[in-house]
């Protein structure tokens, strides 16, 4: 397997974080333009969520946890923790605790949510 393959299949901590907050900003700029409703704005979300359940299964508890967001307002968040900063990040965005119910097993929110 070459380097790049290998990168490609198994990211590290700091590409997936780097490709969440890039699809988040992404996500949030097709909301403003053509709002919550259209194609690019739902797949946009959808791989963001995608990247994010990709970085949890693959490197939480150790590197990334799961923890409520009890700042956030409106809908109930989960906060995906960096356990050391990623450039000057220690989160990688937020996920709704609704969809994280529907992507995640009940066995996988406990392993996630260790702090």
């Amino acid at each position: 397997m070459t380097d790049e393959t290998t990168e490609l299949l198994y990211p590290s901590v700091g590409k997936l974080v780097q490709e969440i907050v890039a699809v988040n900003h992404a996500w949030k700029v097709a909301c403003e333009l053509f709002g919550q409703d259209s194609h690019l704005s739902i797949s946009s979300r959808d791989l963001k969520t995608c990247l994010q359940v990709r970085l949890l299964r693959s490197y939480a508890p150790k590197q990334v946890y799961l923890i409520e967001d009890k700042e956030a307002e409106g809908e109930p968040l989960y906060s995906l923790r960096l356990r050391k900063c990623i450039g000057n990040r220690l989160y990688a965005e937020h996920l709704p605790m609704r969809i994280a119910q529907e992507v995640l097993t009940v066995q996988e929110l406990e392993e996630f949510k260790k702090t």
